[in-house]
């Protein structure tokens, strides 16, 4: 089974999107929109992560409650504790995390290395494809391909 770190290395974009604890909500928008990315991790002023944000947290803390994006600082809209996983859980322990969890982004650490993020749909992708590679090979044995 596949684990975050092969997930990170085998992801087209790995980038790792931040944005600074003392940003404005609206930046954190704009930012999320040049990126085409569903979530950012908030970096505090000593580098360390202080939470995330995404686009969850806009509906449910800005647009619902009628306050100006402007205006409003990151750090009043993010969810300040942030749910990780070490780079050599199974993706099937990061779906199941994220399932109990409601939640669709997880940082994926290396002890204390950040390695990037990785989503309910990366997850998803690569665990439909190694079952259709598990098929594959299931298909090839029972047609007297061999070991």
């Amino acid at each position: 089974m596949a684990t975050a770190r092969d997930l990170i290395k085998n992801k087209e974009n790995s980038s790792i999107f931040l944005i600074s604890s003392d940003a404005m909500a609206f930046d954190a928008m704009k930012l999320m929109a040049e990126y085409n990315v569903g979530a950012l991790l908030v970096k505090g002023t000593d580098g360390t992560i202080q939470g995330i944000v995404s686009e969850r947290d806009f509906i449910l803390k800005l647009e619902v409650l009628g306050r100006n994006p402007q205006e409003t600082p990151i750090i009043e809209i993010m969810t300040g504790n942030v749910l990780y996983v070490e780079s050599t859980q199974s993706l099937e322990e990061c779906m199941l995390l994220m399932n109990e969890k409601g939640i669709r982004h997880l940082p994926v650490f290396e002890g204390q290395n950040l390695m990037g993020m990785i989503s309910i749909r990366d997850v998803l992708r690569e665990i439909i494809l190694e079952q259709k590679t598990m098929i594959s090979h299931l298909e090839h044995y029972i047609r007297g391909g061999g070991h």
